[in-house]
């Protein structure tokens, strides 16, 4: 017996078994090709930001490179409008005299003049310690007469440089 349809009922035709649909779609493929090409885009992108990066140190350092050399030429013109400066190189590079010195060269045994090892320091490291005002004094000592410090309990060993035994020879 074959089965009947009924006006309500459907029949299933059966199909034939298709084969599994892969998984890689003409979309899967546009968003692939899409996320490559920002990839690449991307890539290279930061290989020219990580170039400028690059280029931007090398010129601070060229910047501070020239700033140095900017301050040396700088402290060298100082150096130059100091009268005592001036006259130190002319009597060392020219050989120049003052009005009444009488000149002396020293000669090596070949008949050679010898260098002088003798030079003139430069003013900025002249005075290595700063300054300290007058009124700084004044007032120290001033703190000290109002607040005096303890009485020691043994005389110094040392006065002046000296130590208290070569004193009492004295």
């Amino acid at each position: 017996m074959t089965p009947r349809s009924t006006p309500g009922q459907r029949t299933v035709a059966s199909r034939p078994p298709q084969p599994p649909r892969t998984r890689f779609t003409s979309r899967a493929g546009i968003l692939l090709l899409v996320v490559l090409v920002l990839g690449v885009s991307y890539a290279s992108s930061l290989r020219a930001y990580l170039d400028q990066r690059a280029t931007i140190e090398e010129t601070k350092a060229q910047i501070a490179k020239s700033e140095k050399a900017i301050a040396e030429l700088e402290r060298e013109k100082r150096r130059w409008s100091d009268e005592a400066y001036v006259k130190a190189q002319a009597r060392q590079h020219l050989g120049y005299l003052m009005p009444g010195e009488t000149g002396y060269q020293v000669l090596d045994e070949n008949g050679e003049p010898l260098d002088s090892v003798a030079e003139l320091a430069d003013p900025d490291e002249v005075i290595k310690e700063k300054p300290v005002a007058w009124w700084e004094t004044v007032w120290t000592s001033v703190e000290l007469a109002g607040n005096p410090p303890p009485a020691r309990s043994t005389a110094p060993r040392i006065i002046d440089g000296v130590k208290k035994s070569e004193q009492e020879k004295q």
